[in-house]
């Protein structure tokens, strides 16, 4: 079992990624305030992040 705990970030077009809990992140990434093992942040990923396109991507599509 995972014992290591992670923090689902997101970035400015909105594509989620886990981090380690308490290690600095890298520039454009933001906490989402959603932690747990690897597994529990993972599977919150999957429910939350429905459209893998990017926002810029959503935008421009919706623009067309």
């Amino acid at each position: 079992m995972d014992e290591e705990r992670y923090v689902v970030v997101v970035n400015d077009e909105e594509q989620y990624s886990i981090w380690e809990d308490g290690a600095p992140l890298p520039g454009g990434w933001h906490p989402t305030g959603f932690t747990g093992d690897r597994s529990v942040c993972l599977a919150h990923i999957d429910a939350v992040w429905t459209d893998l396109r990017p926002r810029g991507l959503r935008v421009a599509a919706e623009q067309a």
